[in-house]
């Protein structure tokens, strides 16, 4: 007997059932794309960033890593239940899913055994990855969010902002690095949540935030002084707010870039001559850093004025050198001296400030100039 063949014949779609089979795979498609947020890290253990774009998505949290720890916790997956700042959620299981709608799904989470006792617990911060979306930090005049300086080149610096007057907030994470170091660098916070390490195999930051909250000061501790820099340093804040928001602000820089002596220190002076020296926070040798000095001398007194070498035009100004004398016009009233790097464009220090006064004698040939530092 021969072998029967059974040919099986299949119709090619219709228009209608391809345009259904393309809906159907479109809907499809959507529904897995928005079960998963942009991306996820984690910032320290038991903090997780989970970064959003506005669509609605799912993110799921595991209580225990390993199954068996189920039943050597003498639990089972349904006598594990949740809590979201302390309110008791109506999830059960290991795993637990958030919700991502808009940035409500941040909060304090803990899993809890059939007793009540804490299995684990995770902290979910929610960033919006739209990078024009800025709600916590305010921009400074200017127009950026991290204002940072150095008062010289031992490789110390800070940054400072301006909170948003409407929102609590604090610092979260801080990551210091130079560019060369590309990636692998890695950054860890102490126990007191108040100073974090960052290393790599180029170069070491470390970075405390200040008591006021709103500065941030660092050291690089393998910098050398004497060397040209090569690549910039990226530091990049992450501040959270209350509700669990979390926005990154960053700033590159060389050091030579936003150093800024500290005051100068007027030493003598006489009717005739003053003299500085170098603020003791710069570096040296003097010789290697050396400072160029403005000098402004002024023949009225402003005397409604805060501060006269801001607010008021001075008689004359001069500039010198490394040198730290000068030679006083008569009839000055007040000097005015502040310092900058020779070398590099960078910021003039704030001003130092002397004024003469004169002190009156019945004899004329007598009277004394007095002089008051500022």
């Amino acid at each position: 007997m021969g072998e029967v063949h059974t040919k099986l014949c299949v119709n090619p779609p219709t228009g209608a059932s391809m345009k259904l089979f393309v809906f159907i795979f479109v809907c499809a498609f959507l529904q897995v794309s928005h079960q998963n947020p942009t991306s996820q890290w984690t910032m320290t253990p038991h903090v997780l960033v989970v970064v959003v774009d506005g669509s609605l998505g799912q993110q799921s949290l595991s209580c225990l890593e390993q199954p068996e720890e189920l039943q050597r916790r003498d639990n089972k997956d349904e006598d594990i239940s949740w809590r979201k700042n302390g309110v008791e959620e109506a999830q059960r299981g290991n795993t637990y899913l958030l919700e991502l709608e808009e940035s409500f799904a941040g909060g304090n989470y803990t899993c809890h055994g059939k007793d009540g006792s804490l299995l684990n617990h995770t902290e979910v911060l929610i960033q919006d990855d739209e990078s024009n979306s800025r709600r916590i930090l305010v921009k400074a005049d200017q127009g950026n969010y991290l204002d940072c300086s150095t008062q010289n080149y031992n490789g110390e610096f800070q940054c400072s902002w301006t909170w948003h007057p409407r929102r609590v907030s604090k610092v979260a994470f801080i990551k210091a690095r130079r560019l060369s170091d590309d990636n692998d660098s890695q950054c860890s916070v102490d126990e007191s949540g108040q100073r974090w390490t960052c290393s790599s195999g180029q170069s070491n930051f470390g970075c405390s935030v200040d008591d006021s909250g709103n500065r941030i000061l660092c050291l690089e501790q393998q910098h050398c002084p004497y060397a040209e820099e090569s690549q910039q340093i990226h530091v990049t804040v992450y501040v959270k707010t209350e509700h669990f928001l979390v926005e990154n602000y960053s700033k590159y820089f060389y050091l030579s870039e936003i150093v800024k002596p500290d005051m100068v220190t007027i030493s003598k002076v006489n009717t005739t001559t003053i003299e500085w020296s170098y603020p003791s926070s710069w570096s040296s040798p003097y010789s290697y850093f050396p400072l160029t000095f403005q000098i402004a001398q002024f023949r009225g007194r402003c005397r409604t004025c805060d501060n006269q070498c801001t607010d008021s035009k001075a008689t004359k100004t001069s500039t010198v050198h490394s040198t730290c004398q000068f030679e006083v016009k008569r009839r000055v009233k007040a000097v005015c001296i502040r310092a900058k790097d020779v070398l590099c464009n960078s910021q003039w220090s704030d001003w130092s400030h002397v004024s003469y006064k004169q002190k009156l004698h019945p004899n004329p040939s007598q009277n004394k100039r007095m002089f008051s530092f500022e």
